[in-house]
């Protein structure tokens, strides 16, 4: 091999062994007792940049261009995963990887106006939502899909293994449902070729099985619904939730943005209740004057008591009606 050619092959060797990384925010935020992701490209991708060497790492990285997005600073920030899509790295012509992190924000602006580019999760993740009983699209549409899904299965073991599994993450055949499993659920139905990504990425699938959802670029769907089962997992044991808040809010308020983000209905004196043992609000004496209704009394999260919290790992447990 001639001098030429060895350095041609090193180049190409180059070429294949160089990595793109970008990161990805899920971004939420609670308005209005719903839960809200920021998103780009119309609702079809959620934010991403590269990370650039001027920053110390790469969470600064993080924060310097989705507070220059928002206007917002960021409060609770945790890393989520390294994912590495096939289609990503067909678009760049390079491996590409997306390390991605959960931050919670606020979506509106300091003068109360909303800013472009949110949307419900739920719009993503219909299913998800409990909070006024078991969608009718489960019963209607989901579970017959996957039960067709399961009996289709090559063998009798592997259909029954296939519907246990579907009943187990979807709290069928007396299952209970599991907040906390909405990547299993997304990965089951891509499996099962019932989003639009699995089509997207060859899944053979029925062609008279629907498309559940709002689908998005690249593997941003299954990034996150890995961030909505970490904060849901999440604010059962840490007060991240007070993050979502405005400085003085109802305890109705904080009720609501607890179950935005469970997708579950609570019990409303056993959540008080709840709050009143942790001990993590006080009264501000002030009440609430919007709204039509009665009066509210306001608080405010107690930060000294949420460090401590913090540190010690007390749980804030998600009630249940």
């Amino acid at each position: 091999m001639n001098a030429f050619a060895s350095t041609a092959l090193s180049a190409a060797e180059r070429e294949q062994h160089s990595v793109q990384a970008d990161l990805v925010a899920v971004l939420v935020a609670v308005t209005g007792g719903q839960p809200r992701i920021l998103t780009t490209q119309g609702g079809d991708a959620l934010p991403a940049g590269p990370f650039t060497a001027n920053h110390r790492s790469l969470q600064a990285s993080l924060r310097a261009w989705v507070e220059t997005q928002t206007h917002h600073p960021l409060g609770f920030v945790e890393q989520l995963y390294t994912f590495a899509d096939r289609d990503r790295s067909q678009e760049v012509g390079m491996r590409a990887i997306s390390i991605s992190y959960l931050a919670l924000t606020r979506e509106l602006d300091n003068a109360g106006d909303a800013q472009p580019g949110w949307q419900d999760w739920y719009r993503y993740f219909p299913w998800e939502d409990w909070r006024n009983g078991a969608p009718a699209l489960l019963s209607q549409c989901i579970a017959p899909a996957l039960r067709a899904w399961s009996d289709g299965a090559p063998e009798k073991v592997a259909a029954s293994a296939r519907w246990e599994r579907v009943s187990v993450t979807f709290g069928l055949e007396g299952c209970d449902w599991n907040e906390e499993l909405v990547l299993q659920r997304y990965e089951l139905l891509f499996e099962a070729g019932l989003v639009a990504e699995a089509r997207r990425d060859g899944v053979a699938a029925s062609a008279d099985r629907p498309l559940l959802g709002l689908a998005m670029r690249n593997d941003h769907r299954r990034i996150l619904a890995t961030g909505m089962a970490r904060l849901r997992a999440k604010i059962k044991y840490r007060p991240v939730v007070y993050e979502l808040m405005a400085d003085s809010f109802s305890l109705l308020q904080l009720q609501q943005t607890v179950e935005a983000l469970a997708g579950r209905s609570l019990h409303k004196q056993n959540f008080r209740r709840l709050i009143e043992q942790q001990a993590l609000v006080e009264d501000t004496g002030h009440m609430s004057t919007a709204g039509a209704g009665r009066p509210a009394k306001l608080f405010r999260f107690r930060r000294n008591v949420l460090m401590e919290r913090a540190i010690a790992g007390n749980k804030l447990p998600l009630a249940r009606s």
